[in-house]
This record gives structure tokens, C-alpha cells and sequence, in this order.
């Protein structure tokens, strides 16, 4: 196979600059080692930068042959002999600040390097795009939309009339974008769907009736949300992302549901209308929250949960009904006795 690499490779770089850019603190070694490449533990050679951050690659740290590793002070004295510590506070978070520095186009859902407007791209002509827009190959732009200088709008999005995206976005290939307010430095991986119809019905008997939704999405400044979610548009008021919050892949967000700052919501986790999740949430992959709940300030709920009720602010909950981990996991215990003292019988 063709060896092709989709990023290219960045010039040699010294340990000293490494450490500034991590603010870490160089232990046993020469700050003017060269750094041409990063790998994972087991991979690394010569010249390479690696992190460290999990006990369970105890074994891959003490044989690595890597020229320098990332460590937390706890972990440091498991570095091997030759290799230089980059010792800092948190390893993998300081990894995440070498690599933008090093990669700075991974950090974009940018697919093309499309520069300009495209002539195969449809502008409505009442349409305002600020300088520097980026508009690539079969996108469509409604009138009326309003796109800030530095977005790149990739192939075939559609952003819908009246709309107004930030500053320094990017909106993914097969972007469908309406109804909605976006602040600067959003991205949208492929295939999001933002401000759609919310799921309303006055059901019945004689049949369901459908309820127009008229309200707006809202998505505060530094928002990131992955490929294939769907954000529906308010009801009667709006759908809201704060600022700062990370969406995974294939999660669903319903109508009216507002999402606090700095929220973390992992995979495929479904959010029901008119919920609230206060700032810094984080939910579990898989798990699934009722309508008209709240979650509240900086409460954790484990994968695979369902949320049918309050949570109260630093909760940690899991479980179907979700409950509090301490409880769930005793009544989790109490079922293996049970089931052993069955089999036993």
C-alpha cells in the first residue's frame, strides 16, 4: 500500500519549544533534541514524541524507544532510562496542545482546501458573505444568510435563508443548516443536520395533527458537533447550545432543549424536547434523557443510562433508571449474589 499521509508532515522541532507549547518541565534530558515525528508508545523510533496517561501501557512505556514522553509528576519515575520526561499536569491534555501546534489542519472538519467562492457553488445574490469565505463545490446559500470572514462552507451544505453563521466555522459536507443562529469558531462535522422540524404531534385517535415548529437553534461561539447529529429547532421557543460544548457523532437533540457551556455529550445519546442540561455536563454514549427534565450544573451520567427524572448539580447517576453511582452500583452487586446464590442452589 502507498504510504500517504493526509497530513503533512511538520518541520523538526526542539524539546524546548515542545515543552513551552505544553507547559511542561524538561527532566533529564537536552531541551535541543530534535522532534520530527509523534507516535503511540509502542511505534515510536528515533526522534519521536509519544504521551503517557494511562496505566494500562505500563509495559508499552517501559519499552519504548521514543526520544521524549509527556508525563504527569506521578507517573514520571516509569519513564525508561534515555527517554526525556516532559513532565507536566495533565499529559494528555498538553499532547492535545503539541498536536494543534503541530498539525494545526487536523484540528479543522475541513475536507478540500477550496479558497474562495466556487463557481459551481449556488449564492443567492441577496445573500451577504464577508471577505475570506470559503464556499466550495455544490453548496447552496440562501438568501439573506449572513456568513462571517474565515468560515469554509465544504461541498454540498446547504445553509438555509436568513441564517447567520460566525467568524472562523466550518460546515461539513452534506450540512443541512436552518432556522438557526451560529456564533464564531463552530464546526459541524458531515452530515449534521441543524434546525430542522422538531418531532410535535397532537395525537389522537382520528389521526395526529401536526404542530408547526417556529422556533430558532441557537449555537453559542466554540461549539463542535459530529458527523450525522440532528439539532431540531424550538417549538414555541428556541433549541440552545452554550458555548464551549463538544458533541460527539450521532447524537439527537430534540426540540426546546437548552444546553448549558462546556457540556460533553458522547455518541449516539438522545436528548428529548423542552430538557435542560446546565454547564458542564457530561453524558455517557448510548444513554437517553426524557423531556422536560433538567440535569443539573456539572453532573455526570454514565453510558448506557436512561435519565427520566431531575438530577441534581454534581450528581454522578447511572443505571436505567438512572439513580446515584454509589446506589447503582450496590443494587449491581446485589443481583451477581443473587444470581450466584441461584446457581449455587
Amino acid at each position: 500500500m502507498t504510504d500517504l499521509s493526509f497530513f503533512p508532515p511538520f518541520p523538526p522541532v526542539s524539546l524546548s519549544q515542545i515543552a513551552e507549547w505544553a507547559g511542561a518541565e524538561l527532566q533529564g534530558g537536552d531541551g535541543a533534541v530534535m522532534i520530527s515525528a509523534v507516535a503511540p508508545l509502542e511505534e515510536a523510533g528515533e526522534g519521536t514524541l509519544v504521551f503517557f496517561d494511562n496505566t494500562a501501557y505500563l509495559d508499552a512505556l517501559g519499552q519504548t524507544k521514543a526520544a521524549a514522553c509527556l508525563v504527569a509528576k506521578k507517573h514520571a519515575g516509569k519513564v525508561p532510562e534515555g527517554v526525556t520526561a516532559l513532565v507536566c499536569g495533565e499529559a494528555y491534555r498538553s499532547w492535545a496542545q503539541v498536536l494543534a501546534k503541530l498539525y494545526p489542519t487536523a484540528m479543522l472538519p475541513a475536507v478540500q482546501a477550496q479558497s474562495g467562492v466556487s463557481e459551481r457553488a449556488s449564492v443567492h445574490a441577496d445573500a451577504k458573505l464577508e471577505a475570506g469565505v470559503h464556499v466550495s463545490v455544490g453548496a447552496v446559500i440562501g438568501a439573506r444568510a449572513e456568513i462571517g470572514s474565515g468560515t469554509r462552507i465544504e461541498a454540498n451544505a446547504v445553509i438555509g435563508d436568513n441564517v447567520r453563521i460566525g467568524r472562523n466555522c466550518v460546515v461539513g459536507p452534506n450540512v443541512v443548516v436552518q432556522h438557526s443562529l451560529i456564533g464564531n469558531d463552530v464546526y459541524l462535522h458531515p452530515g449534521v443536520a441543524i434546525g430542522q422540524d422538531g418531532f410535535g404531534y397532537a395525537m389522537g385517535a382520528g389521526g395526529h395533527v401536526k404542530v408547526p415548529q417556529v422556533g430558532r437553534v441557537i449555537i453559542q461561539d466554540k461549539v463542535e458537533i459530529g458527523a450525522n447529529t440532528t439539532v431540531d429547532r424550538g417549538a414555541n421557543r428556541d433549541t440552545v447550545i452554550g458555548e464551549g460544548t463538544k458533541i460527539d457523532n450521532q447524537v439527537q437533540i430534540g426540540h426546546n432543549v437548552v444546553i448549558g457551556r462546556h457540556c460533553v455529550i458522547v455518541s449516539q445519546v438522545g436528548i428529548s424536547g423542552s430538557s435542560t442540561l446546565e454547564d458542564y455536563v457530561a453524558i455517557g454514549g448510548q444513554s437517553g434523557v426524557r423531556g422536560h427534565v433538567t440535569i443539573g450544573m456539572g453532573a455526570q451520567i454514565a453510558a448506557v443510562s436512561s435519565v427520566s427524572d431531575d438530577i441534581p448539580a454534581g450528581g454522578r447517576y447511572g443505571g436505567t433508571p438512572a439513580k446515584p453511582v454509589k446506589q447503582w452500583f450496590r443494587e449491581l452487586a446485589a443481583l451477581r449474589k443473587l444470581a450466584q446464590r441461584g446457581k449455587d442452589a
